[in-house]
């Protein structure tokens, strides 16, 4: 007479993920296996992530050399115009020149055709309790007494900014970024206001698009880090793209 085997339980056996699409079936007699299994994992997303900041890293790169030196050269004798107006006006110098804080806080020098009187960083001190920013981080007015009729011009239109196509070219800022800060301003950033320096300073940004010098300080620091989080180079191009209105508009501006 036969008589049966007992039926053996069945063995439900752990599943390893391994990269993607694959799967490796383990008993727990293999905890070396398990770990290695994991490393690779881990090494393969960082390998990943890694390559794929290079890439936007490299693509954002070409963009502002190629755009800032057609740029430079485009616009080569409007430069030469304005550069006539302002030294015709007060026999002045043409560009007035500021150390601004970069990336990682590492300084550079800013370079801007001058929009105000020569002595324009002296009178400030005069003028701080006029500052439409309350929060005094920043500094704006809307009718500051310096600026002078070529420099309202300019400034309506950010010509006063192109000068610092250069330091674009130089890597010191970039076409897309926040805007690079004065050491002064700096020096009163909170930590959560020092994530505007994770990334290189640039000539445009999200609240230049959006109002400008009417955007108060604390929403410029929450657009910046949105940028920072989001940057991709569609979002440079999109940025660069809505410029151009909101310079003809001139909308914050002054």
């Amino acid at each position: 007479m036969l008589i049966a085997a007992p039926a053996q339980p069945a063995l439900n056996l752990p599943t390893v993920p391994v990269l993607e699409g694959l799967s490796l079936r383990v008993s727990g007699a293999a905890p070396g296996l398990l770990a290695r299994v994991e490393r690779a994992r881990v090494w393969y997303n960082r390998a990943s992530w890694e390559a794929r900041g290079r890439v936007r890293a490299l693509a954002k790169r070409t963009l502002d050399v190629a755009g800032a030196a057609g740029l430079l050269v485009a616009l080569a004798p409007l430069f030469l115009v304005v550069a006539a107006l302002i030294k015709f006006h007060d026999r002045g110098p043409v560009l007035f020149w500021q150390k601004r804080v970069g990336r990682w806080g590492r300084l550079f020098w800013f370079p801007k055709f001058r929009s105000m009187v020569v002595n324009a960083e002296q009178l400030k001190a005069r003028l701080v309790a006029h500052n439409d920013h309350k929060e005094s981080v920043t500094f704006k007015m809307k009718r500051d007494p310096r600026v002078t009729w070529i420099g309202r011009i300019i400034r309506k239109t950010s010509i006063d900014e192109l000068p610092q196509l250069w330091c674009v070219l130089k890597g010191e800022m970039s076409l897309v970024g926040p805007r690079p800060p004065v050491v002064q301003e700096v020096e009163k950033y909170t930590m959560k206001a020092r994530r505007r320096l994770e990334v290189a300073p640039g000539l445009t940004c999200l609240w230049q698009i959006m109002g400008r010098g009417d955007i108060p300080f604390a929403r410029q620091l929450e657009l910046d880090v949105q940028y920072i989080e989001t940057q991709s180079l569609w979002t440079d191009l999109r940025i660069l793209f809505l410029t151009v209105p909101a310079v003809v508009l001139g909308r914050g501006a002054y």
